[in-house]
Formats: C-alpha cells, structure tokens, sequence
C-alpha cells in the first residue's frame, strides 16, 4: 500500500507562503515526479510527505491514515537524497542494513533482506567493499537499497541523481525505473529536469511559485499543456511562442509551437528567416532561426542539415500541432 493523499496544505515560513494550500492525490503504486523550476516549492512539499517539515494547514493521509502530526519513523516511508549519507567505515552489506539493525531485527532476516536488495541492485559483488571503493552510481544504489529493506509504503527520492555526470544520470534513470517496476511501491520523485520527469514519471506533477500548473501523464503535458508556464517547461527544446501580429492569424494573443512541429524548406513557407546558431547533435540539428517580426525560432531539423550561419530558410508551422493561449496565459482548447 502507498496511497498519500494531501488536502488543503499549506506551508509557510513566517510571513513567507511556501505552499498556499495544495490539493493532491498520489495512488498506490504510481512513479510521480514532481518537476518545477529552482525555488518553485518541490523539495519542501516532498520532506512535507516525509515529516521532516510541519504543515502549517492541511492534512496528509498515507493509507487512509492521518500522518499529518506524525514523526517522519511512523509515517512508512523511506527516503534518498541527493548526498548517499553512506557510512564511510562501514562495507555496502553493513550500510545496506544498518536500518535494520537500529530496529533490531532478526539477523537470519536481516541477511535475507540485504541478499535480495544487493541481488535487484547488483551490489551483490560489492558488499564486502566500503563506499570509497565505489563509483557515484554505486553509491546512490547502496543508499536505496538501505530504503529497500525497510520495505516502505513509498520512496521518496529528493533530487538523487544531481552529483552525477550526464553519462550516469541516464543510467541511473533507467535503473530506477526499473526498480520501480520490479518492487511495484510507490515512488515521488523530485527533480528541476523536465526531461528526468518525461522519462521516469507515470504521472508529472509541475510545480511553480508553490502552486500546482498542472497534473498528468508525460504525454498529456507535452500534448495539452494547461498554460504558457507548462508549455514552456515541458518539452526540450522549449517550445517557440508567437505573440502579437504574427499571432493573429490564428486568432489568439499567444501562439505556441514545439521545435519539431516546425517544417523547414529552402523554397518557400510561412515565415522567412535566416538560421543563427545551429546545434549539431548527431542525430538531429537545432537551429536557431531569426525571423523579423515573430524573433528567434528554434527548429528541430535532421542530422545531417547543411545549413550554415547566414542561410535563408523558410518555416512552416503544422497546423494540427499550434497550441494558443489567451491574455491570461491559459490554454484555449
């Protein structure tokens, strides 16, 4: 079981409102990332879960039950953060279940627990090792599977993967994402990288300036994002917006159009424009794209595009694929 629901919290710190009164619904099971920008609330809304700050308003259940007074150990959670906390002079077995034997568990258990978590881990050849004789990777699976054996209700992880080089986070993605559907529990997951939250998540929750934008699957935020913030957050490269005149033919203050849902032609299109910076990722091309009257276009093109600083191009946006948004910044369906 790991059902959290939090209605009505509200967090604030002397006169500063952190969070002005969230309502949420996490489910059993579901791998939920909170995404948002440097400040926007998510880590505190995250130890607001775990107990490790106090709501000033609202309630939080786990299972029904009402934890919002409770201590972070009588809550059923277990939590990683961005630095392991390892034991140095301790080996991985030891770390692994040094909760476990703070609770005084059985040691036939204890061995039984540690054996499987190294075994989903594949910690298994490192127990006898100490965390200095580890890699970074190495180290955050160890700090999970510390949280493992405790057999929580949910994880929490508060931003795991940020002290790691890009090569690393991408297998450590996928690595916990693979826990997760091994072990089936609940995970909430916080991090300010949209792209960490399009491939991990079953459900994204985007946070700013401590309010909830919007909720939903990967693909229901990239597909119907609810505003401009949304829009521009979800999605890499960000999307492109239009506003003002060239807006008008669609009928809309704003206009917002994704990178990839822009064709690119020599001969003729919508806008002409001359390309800018281009990026060249191997597998695709980013152009930076200076149109007059609309501004700097980013378009996704193919690898191999020739395009050099100074080319004319033309643009077409897909018309199936324009989000509008109107003078408040909301989406219009």
């Amino acid at each position: 079981m790991g059902k959290i629901i939090l209605n009505k919290v509200n967090k604030s710190f002397g006169a500063t409102q952190v969070i002005p009164g969230i309502d949420l619904a996490i489910e059993d099971g579901e791998f939920v990332v909170f995404v948002g920008p440097s400040g926007c609330g998510k880590s505190t809304l995250l130890r607001l879960i775990a107990g490790l700050e106090d709501t000033t308003s609202g309630t939080i259940e786990i299972d029904g039950k009402d934890v919002t007074s409770a201590a972070p150990a009588k809550r059923g959670l277990a939590m990683v953060f961005q630095s392991y906390a390892l034991y140095p002079h301790m080996t991985v077995k030891n770390n692994i279940a040094f909760p476990l034997k703070m609770a005084k568990t059985d040691p036939a258990i204890i061995e039984k627990k540690v054996t499987e978590a190294a075994r989903v881990l594949n910690l298994t050849n490192y127990l006898e090792r100490r965390p200095g004789q580890l890699s970074g990777g190495q180290r955050q699976r160890v700090a999970i599977g510390r949280a493992i054996v405790r057999e929580p209700s949910a994880f929490l992880f508060d931003e795991p993967l940020s002290n790691l080089d890009a090569a690393l986070r991408g297998t450590m993605r996928l690595e916990i994402s693979e826990l997760h559907h091994q072990l089936k529990t609940t995970m909430i997951y916080v991090t300010h990288d949209q792209v960490e939250a399009m491939t991990m998540a079953d459900k994204i929750v985007v946070l700013n300036a401590g309010n909830i934008e919007q909720v939903g699957s990967p693909m229901d935020l990239y597909n119907r994002p609810a505003n401009l913030f949304v829009a521009g957050f979800i999605g890499s490269p960000r999307m492109n917006f239009v506003t003002g005149e060239a807006a008008k033919p669609w009928n809309a203050p704003t206009v917002g159009i994704r990178p990839e849902h822009i064709r690119l032609s020599r001969e003729s299109g919508t806008w002409k424009g001359v390309v800018g910076v281009a990026e060249h990722l191997g597998s695709d091309t980013f152009l930076h794209v200076h149109v007059d009257g609309v501004g700097t276009m980013t378009v996704r093109a193919d690898g191999d595009f020739a395009g050099t600083h100074g080319d004319a191009v033309f643009l077409t946006p897909d018309e199936n694929r324009i989000h509008r948004f109107d003078d408040k910044g909301l989406a219009i369906r």
